[in-house]
């Protein structure tokens, strides 16, 4: 073999750039793009617990992985079918999350080995052709899943199994594009390390491939043994066509940096709308105090209530394991557009444990919360529903939990009566926010108002 000193060295220098690239400008997309790809696969998975399709595994938050593993894609009998799907989506759920939370995304970590495993996680379930006639278990079953979740199901949950497959669907060829790019880099650092072992060898030498396994077990402990990149070697240096595979390798990793494309802006307003969310977001804080002191409050009104027959009923209750009877409380209100007294019956339990789950979709919402690249993804009009939804949910909540208080008040007796921990502070907060976010809404309103008397005019609003 002729000199390729020259070669390799140009060789090197072109990964080294290659590595800072992509190091610098694609690994990140790729990590945002898995994060996306984990949040809409952890939203369906949630949904299945919910209802019911799978259970909680009990062991999903005591696994410990070193390691990502494809969980197994195996066929299952139809008895097995529940704990299957249970044990292999939980595992599914922490692979990804260990993925994007505790993976290095540097070009040093993600060798072959560990892209192959990316892919599999990636390509375990068909988004893209996802049907119940799926040849693969887990595409199938979890086809089936979604179209029972979907039937009869709210506009709420409808309007999440959508957007977690868009997600799922929109994330997948970005993906597959990244790890593209990684593994043809990963290909040419695995070869330029050949070529340490074979550089000065005959071509009858280095085409002897068990004795060459050898040497390079013996020059580089550990490392693989890749015969289809080892025969790419060996034409790109013996071949006759050895100048040509060689360029080519180099203008294949040659970096060519994207020139920013200069386009008119268009004026945006969605800013607006997220601050009126993130308005909400806080709220988070005040709702968990609310319903600290609302646990409290119903523990002293209905250790009040319990009279002699009242825990006796209990006491079966809970010996033939049945559900305890609902809490249920008669609320009266002034409802503020008809100016009128209103009555309203609310199962207490139910109240509850739907301010829990507003809590958790809250805390994500504030300044600093998980959600933002999310919302400044999202189009404006998609943020103008979710800003008023969350408005509405909010005034609802406030005024039942005025009523709530004023029953906690006036219903436990008088000597218990200081013991009672009022909320109106709390509300005070809470309208506070909803004020504010509201005010947000009107003032997008007003700028899209604007903007819109200025195109009938014939002026154009872009700066």
């Amino acid at each position: 073999m002729a000199d390729d000193n020259g070669y390799v060295k140009a060789l090197s220098d072109a990964l080294n750039a290659r590595a800072d690239w992509l190091e610098r400008s694609e690994l990140p997309k790729m990590k945002d793009e898995l994060r996306a790809y984990h949040t809409g696969f952890a939203s369906l998975y949630n949904l299945f617990l919910k209802k019911g399709l799978i259970h909680e595994d009990p062991y999903k938050h005591e696994a410990r992985i070193a390691e990502l593993e494809v969980p197994s894609t195996a066929p299952y009998s139809d008895a097995e079918k529940l704990d299957q799907l249970t044990r292999r989506l939980a595992n599914y759920d922490n692979q990804l999350d260990f993925l994007v939370n505790f993976y290095q995304f540097s070009t040093e970590f993600l060798n072959l080995e560990r892209i192959k495993r990316i892919l599999g996680l990636v390509k375990y379930v068909d988004w893209i052709h996802l049907s119940p006639d799926s040849q693969n278990p887990m595409t199938k079953a979890v086809a089936e899943m979604t179209n029972q979740v979907k039937s009869g199901s709210d506009q709420l949950t409808m309007s999440v199994i959508s957007e977690s497959l868009s997600n799922l669907n929109r994330t997948y060829n970005p993906i597959m594009g990244y790890l593209k790019l990684l593994s043809d880099y990963q290909r040419e650092y695995y070869k330029l390390g050949i070529r340490d072992v074979t550089q000065g060898m005959s071509h009858g030498e280095a085409a002897n491939l068990p004795a060459l396994r050898k040497k390079l077990v013996q020059a580089k402990p550990g490392i693989p043994f890749f015969p289809d990149l080892v025969e790419e070697v060996l034409k790109e240096d013996y071949s006759k066509d050895s100048a040509v595979l060689r360029d080519d390798v180099l203008k294949r990793l040659q970096v060519v940096e994207a020139k920013p494309k200069v386009e008119k802006v268009q004026v945006s307003f969605k800013s607006i709308l997220i601050e009126g969310i993130q308005n909400l977001g806080n709220t988070a804080g005040t709702f968990t105090e609310i319903l600290q002191k609302l646990d409290e409050n119903q523990a002293i009104l209905e250790d009040q209530r319990d009279n002699i027959w009242r825990k006796l009923k209990k006491m079966l209750n809970q010996m033939f394991n049945k559900e305890p009877e609902p809490i249920i409380y008669d609320l009266e209100y002034i409802d503020p557009v008809k100016a009128s007294s209103v009555r309203e019956r609310v199962n207490f339990t139910n109240f509850r444990n739907d301010l829990d789950r507003k809590i958790r979709t809250l805390s994500p919402l504030g300044p600093r919360g998980a959600a933002l690249p999310k919302l400044e993804s999202m189009q404006e009009d998609q943020l103008v529903g979710f800003l008023e939804r969350n408005i509405r949910d909010l005034q609802s909540l406030h005024k039942t939990l005025g009523a709530l208080d004023e029953l906690f008040k006036s219903s436990v007796d008088k000597d218990d009566r200081d013991k009672i921990r009022g909320i109106k502070p709390d509300l005070g907060s809470l309208k506070n926010a909803i004020l504010r976010a509201n005010a947000k809404r009107h003032e997008y309103n007003a700028h899209k108002e604007e903007e819109e008397q200025l195109r009938r005019l014939g002026v154009n609003p872009d700066p």
